[in-house]
């Protein structure tokens, strides 16, 4: 049976904390739904109501297209371990690029890990939790540091190039303001 929350609780916070993956999901108005799994030591609790993650640089950058095209994003928690359980978290995302005042306050938060791209925020409207019974078991054996280590490897001259060639528009063509910011 469902559960809904409009905030954070003790509980939710601690089943968050838990577990080793979560999912983030989100769409343009039109186009594909991106839905990506994430890792590492990456999100973090702001309050009852808000939540971040440090966002490193991949092959593609469609969530901060989609939020700046219209802010719908989810984010899911799975349980693979012991007690069967999902939660989700819905509300408006953002993307906190370096270049934003707010990064300054924000990414201290976080581990430094190398090929930080940008830190994408979500301002939750509500929270479903769902029985997860039909999540199969799977035992965690530990993170991969594959990310990281290409990132490092690749050096901060070639991620910028990177990004430049590939984070800069979604696989349909929008924006993500990754280099500038959106005309006012």
């Amino acid at each position: 049976m469902a559960k809904f929350y409009t905030e954070l609780n003790d509980g939710l916070r601690q089943f968050i904390a838990a577990q080793h993956v979560f999912f983030n999901a989100s769409a343009p108005n039109e186009g594909r739904i991106n839905l990506s799994p994430k890792g590492l030591d990456t999100f973090r609790i702001l309050s009852d109501k808000q939540v971040a993650y440090l966002d490193l640089t991949g092959s593609e950058n469609e969530t901060a297209a989609h939020v700046a095209e219209n802010g719908r994003l989810t984010l899911m928690f799975c349980s693979f371990e012991d007690k069967p359980s999902i939660l989700r978290l819905y509300g408006k995302g953002r993307v906190v690029f370096p270049r934003d005042p707010e990064w300054q306050e924000l990414h201290p938060q976080f581990p430094t890990i190398p090929g930080e791209r940008q830190i994408v925020w979500l301002d939750i409207e509500s929270i479903m939790t769902t029985c997860g019974f039909a999540v199969p078991l799977f035992e965690f054996k530990g993170q991969r540091t594959l990310l990281p280590d290409w990132s490092c490897k690749m050096g901060e001259e070639r991620l910028n190039e990177y990004r430049h060639e590939r984070n800069l528009k979604s696989i349909d063509g929008l924006p993500t303001y990754l280099e500038e910011p959106p005309q006012q």
